[in-house]
């Protein structure tokens, strides 16, 4: 007999709602669950290839100790009993020595996070970390700075806006499946789209305007957008007047940038530039400039992404239909949250390790920085660091240079790895912890806002096929035998779902008909007359003086970004719509589709080289060096190459994938000590690589 599951995916960062039919114990069709408006019964090729994901023996299926040195691939598998004392008895010496702060914990963040920051703060230590000094910091910081509220506090009506605008961010390959239907929906309801990129991606296809802008000189282009909104009061006065402190001093330092000395520094025509800004100004409020997703790129992106945040608010497009909103929580709609379970535990009263809150007082503790952590794992300062784990989070391909993270990363005493795959960072590992694929676990509830905010529920939907666990399980395991199991008082996840939601009036059988709840039936928008924002003054802050205190200017002059060196290239990035992190390029059908990449150069740079399309190229940067076929297209930047990321894996074990294509972040030398100096953003696009023709294609 058939049966209906709702849960949600996990093939990637976005875990988006599905529907699973399942029979006689399998799992026979995976779909987007049609409860959600939104969602519909669409899924990605992603979410689709799961089913494949859990058949796949090419992954860890029971625990494994590492046998031979770090990195060599010399593993036993271990009962899960023995993993366990095998990793208390590590932990156990390591706090005897150094302290229970010497443990370090990252992950993708997300909904289902709070249990992890829950065992590492149980454990006495403030080192819980997410991967966003490779995503979204920069953009984060820089909404913190203008509004006094971060990325997560907006949220995008593209369905009904007039004009939607985005640098980089390519919304239907690095996709949210909903967000990709609202923003084609706004595309069929008349909405302009300007895309912005050196790279001509699908999404530049879907626009009305495609401006290949020169690598590296985003922010250039904003000032001059800003200069011409300004002088030509293409915006809206009133909201400025009511929300907007320092627009004065805003426009005497926008005064040298010009549209003109804008066209000279990007290569986007000034008349093009003004053109483009009567249509907002001709569209306003109903605009969205997207803040960046990914914006962990430039020297300067956080003042690109804060530019990007005070046009919008200049456009009056904040809690406005076809604008920016506020996501709503359970507090908006009148009722009580979650109830967390980091709360649960103690507060543990020392110095992040990262120095974020110290030694970099505008950055938010919550999230991290992994690149700082590195340095204190490196130094020993300001006190050492010796255990890590890591969970579904990949460094060695997320963050640049692997030579280098693998040098510091072997200072530490005890690595653990938790995944699902065997990832370049779990094979350096000592201990591996094989998680169940999502289709085979529950996780914590997640509180989803919105317009009309609600709860989820990922429930397990079939058996595991494997010797694997939920994380759920690990984690409480695990601080049981560290003596701490009292913290956790749970023996079941139902024990743990119950403890959420005691505060909410809602039971557990609340969920079995959707698989979520929502709390509220009508979309729920605040009053735009009465809107708050974070900043110590409650308005939008374009001269934040709280921030300029911490060393932070709000309005830097520009620099031009360094070009290239002769016969090298800015080195680019991206990913496309079934691959994504690094995940999936071993996976049975997901690698069918797509598994090599390619260098694109453009027909100029080419030419110069003696380069044609499909010929095999070598790229280097230092004592680095690899080979890839070359796209040759007019679709990238002449300064610029570009390659996808997430291949070249060096895994043995990953045999479709292994060896297959470059590694990008393998060329970033030197990078890992680099990033944007206000908001924490790694500079993952300001490396540079030489391409030659392969010997064995010389003419």
């Amino acid at each position: 007999m058939k049966e209906t599951k709702y849960s949600i995916c996990g093939m990637c960062a976005v875990r988006c709602p599905i529907t699973v039919q399942v029979e006689a114990g399998k799992p026979l069709w995976i779909e987007g669950n049609s409860h959600d408006g939104g969602m519909g019964r669409s899924l990605c090729a992603k979410g689709g290839a799961a089913l494949a994901q859990r058949m796949d023996k090419q992954r860890p299926t029971a625990p494994m100790l590492r046998m031979g040195n770090r990195g060599q691939g010399q593993w036993r598998e271990a009962s899960w009993d023995e993993a366990y004392e095998y990793i208390a008895s590590r932990l156990n010496t390591i706090i005897a020595e150094h302290g229970s702060r010497s443990i370090m914990l990252s992950d993708r963040g997300g909904p289902f996070a709070d249990l992890r920051q829950a065992f590492v703060k149980a454990l006495g230590s403030p080192n819980y970390i997410n991967h966003d000094c490779t995503c979204g910091r920069n953009v984060h910081h820089s909404a913190k700075s203008v509004y006094g509220l971060g990325r997560k506090d907006f949220a995008y009506d593209y369905e009904n806006a007039r004009h939607i605008v985005l640098f980089g961010r390519n919304i239907t390959e690095s996709l949210k499946v909903k967000e990709v239907k609202s923003f084609l929906k706004g595309i069929k309801n008349g909405a302009r789209v300007t895309y912005i990129d050196p790279r001509a991606s699908v999404t530049a296809g879907k626009a009305s305007r495609y401006w290949q802008i020169k690598p590296g000189t985003d922010y250039a282009l904003l000032l001059g957008m800003a200069h011409c909104i300004v002088n030509n009061h293409y915006y809206d006065l009133d909201f400025a007047d009511k929300y907007i402190n320092g627009l004065a001093e805003f426009k005497t330092f926008l005064e040298p940038y010009t549209t003109e000395w804008t066209e000279r520094e990007t290569g986007i025509k000034a008349e093009e530039i003004q053109a483009f800004c009567r249509e907002l100004n001709e569209d306003r409020p109903k605009v969205i400039i997207h803040p960046g997703w990914m914006l962990a790129r430039y020297r300067d992106s956080f003042h690109a992404s804060r530019m990007i945040h005070i046009i919008n608010a200049l456009m009056g497009s904040i809690e406005q239909p076809g604008g920016l909103f506020y996501p709503k929580g359970p507090k908006d709609a009148g009722k009580l949250g979650l109830k967390s379970l980091a709360a649960l535990v103690p507060g543990v009263n020392e110095e992040r390790a990262d120095g974020c809150g110290t030694r970099y007082p505008q950055w938010d503790k919550g999230a991290g920085m992994l690149q700082t952590a590195y340095e204190a794992i490196d130094s020993g300062r300001p006190y050492p660091v010796k255990a890590y784990f890591v969970h579904r989070h990949n460094p060695f391909i997320a963050l640049p240079d692997t030579k280098e993270q693998r040098r510091i990363l072997d200072k530490l005493d005890l690595i653990v790895a938790v995944d699902i795959n065997f990832s370049e960072t779990a094979w350096f590992a000592d201990v591996i912890l094989p998680e169940n694929t999502f289709l085979e676990r529950d996780d914590i509830l997640r509180t989803e806002k919105g317009l009309k905010p609600g709860f989820g529920r990922r429930q397990q939907c079939v058996k595991p096929l494997n010797n694997t666990k939920a994380g759920w399980e690990i984690y409480l395991e695990l601080a049981r035998r560290m003596g701490k199991g009292d913290l956790f008082p749970f023996t079941t996840i139902e024990d743990i779902w119950q403890y959420q939601l005691q505060d909410t009036g809602l039971t557990l059988a609340d969920f079995d008909a959707k698989g979520f709840v929502k709390l509220s039936d009508q979309a729920i928008w605040y009053d735009r007359d009465k809107l708050k924002f974070g900043t110590e003054s409650g308005k939008i802050e374009l001269v934040n003086q709280k921030w300029e205190a911490m060393g932070v200017a709000s309005l830097p002059a520009y620099v031009a970004p360094e070009p290239p060196p002769d016969g090298s290239f800015r080195l680019l990035f991206g990913r496309n719509g079934y691959q994504a992190h690094g995940q999936h390029q071993n996976n049975p059908i997901l690698c069918e589709l797509l598994d090599v990449n390619k260098l694109w150069i453009h027909p100029a740079a080419a030419k110069t080289i003696g380069v044609k399309d499909g010929d095999q190229v070598l790229v280097g940067a230092g004592d680095e060096q690899g080979r890839i076929a070359a796209y040759v297209t007019d679709l990238i930047h002449p300064e610029a190459v570009f390659m996808l990321h997430g291949f070249g894996t060096d895994v043995p074990a990953k045999k479709r994938s292994f060896g297959k294509g470059l590694a990008d972040q393998v060329f970033m030398k030197g990078k890992l000590k680099e990033w944007d100096q206000a908001g924490g953003g790694l500079n993952l696009a300001e490396s540079f690589v030489t391409v030659t023709l392969a010997p064995s294609q010389e003419k």
